[in-house]
């Protein structure tokens, strides 16, 4: 295992504790899985240094907290604790887009939202925040954040949302690719990191063999909307390839389903004429405005057509995505695992799932020791690392990848 992950002379500010909500388990388990698998590591590198290994907190085969939010039969809950927390430094962990887990209300069965979710959360902040060193929450959809700003007279539920967790005395709020990371801007004194998978998407692509080519003549990037453009022109400058804009022309005289339809996308770019073409966007959530840019792009005569996106919520079901990949629409979607994702999904032949849990170990891991994110943690470097052995070992390294 790389050394980047030892701390040489940082000790953790407190025993982890990672409170992991029933909704986002199989992921937490992961994440401590690697966790462990670091201190371990640690452990061996620090004794070998000869370093000084007073109390680290890394003698512990699970960081997993014993707890749980049970219900009653009116459909209240409540946050249940089965062990100390006192001292800890404790990350809640929520996915408040699993719409899978069900609870009984006066004997109907009824599926959470994402607020059940939230108030789930607010529940083991408040069962554990008198007596932990410290709280962080590890919220990757970031609730409410499709609600960002206020047009027209509308409620400002993300800002609402962040405002009330920092009140309860939250410390720091993780989360990834936020739909707009300025709602930060509502709690200035609370620390709010947002980070994107861009680099999980390319090693995902690598290690699954996707035939790509590093050059300006085989690869562009897209954005299917003006919002997306900055993580198109972040990963088409780290990868040194051209970049493409769709922009939506909408009909402001109605409103359909809240918003007003899509008349039109309008690209903004160099031609795509035979080249591989990666889409990258936040969300697919019903899909239609991601899936109508690869069918526009696919008529500009583009040759291979990659989705990626960092939560693929499909509100609308798989049967469009396997018809557009019949019509050869598109090739690959690519979304990550910080969201609940259906098991019909997992084998759909055009999906790939880009792992995210040794990447949000290591976050968790250095806000344990209040270590910098910027060295080993970067998506920037480790992207610059893969074109560098592209160009040293050429297009061969890519189909034997790890």
């Amino acid at each position: 295992m790389a050394n980047d992950y030892v701390f040489n002379d940082a000790l953790p500010v407190a025993p982890l504790k990672i409170a992991a909500l029933e909704d986002c388990r199989s992921l937490a388990r992961k994440v401590n899985d690697h966790i462990v698998n670091f201190r371990k590591n640690d452990t061996k590198e620090l004794l070998r240094r000869k370093a000084d290994l007073r109390y680290r907190g890394y003698d512990v085969e699970s960081y997993l907290l014993d707890c749980a939010c049970p219900r009653f039969g009116s459909g209240e809950a409540k946050a249940v604790i089965n062990e100390s927390v006192r001292g800890t430094d404790i990350f809640a962990m929520v996915d408040i887009t699993n719409y899978s887990l069900t609870y009984t209300l006066s004997g109907i069965t009824n599926h959470m939202s994402p607020d059940d979710h939230f108030q789930d959360l607010k529940r083991i902040i408040a069962a554990t925040v008198a007596t932990a060193h410290r709280v962080n929450v590890v919220m990757p959809f970031l609730y409410e954040g499709r609600q960002h700003k206020r047009t027209k007279r509308e409620s400002l539920d993300c800002a609402l949302a962040l405002r009330e967790l920092q009140d309860m005395g939250v410390s720091n709020i993780v989360t990834f690719d936020a739909h707009d990371p300025r709602v930060q801007n509502a709690i200035p004194l609370c620390g709010f990191d947002n980070f994107l998978a861009t680099y999980q998407f390319m090693k995902t692509l690598f290690e699954h063999q996707v035939p790509i080519r590093l050059d300006k003549d085989s690869l562009m990037i897209i954005s299917p909307d003006e919002g997306a453009m900055h993580r198109a022109v972040y990963l088409a400058n780290n990868l040194g390839v051209d970049m493409g804009m769709f922009y939506k022309r909408r009909d402001y005289s109605q409103i359909v389903d809240g918003r007003n339809p899509i008349v039109a996308h309008e690209f903004l770019g160099s031609s795509v004429a035979g080249k591989t073409v990666i889409i990258v966007d936040d969300m697919i959530s019903s899909g239609e405005s991601i899936l109508d840019t690869a069918k526009a792009l696919k008529k500009r005569n583009a040759g291979r057509i990659i989705l990626c996106c960092t939560f693929g919520l499909f509100t609308n079901g798989l049967e469009k995505f396997d018809d557009y990949y019949a019509r050869e629409y598109f090739d690959y979607v690519v979304t990550t695992n910080l969201n609940y994702r259906p098991p019909q999904l997992l084998e759909r032949p055009w999906y790939l799932e880009a792992d995210m849990s040794k990447y949000l170990a290591a976050i968790i891991n250095s806000f344990n020791h209040d270590a910098s994110l910027n060295a080993a943690l970067s998506p920037t470097a480790k992207i610059q690392k893969l074109v560098t052995r592209y160009h040293a070992d050429g297009y061969e390294y890519f189909q034997t990848i790890q």
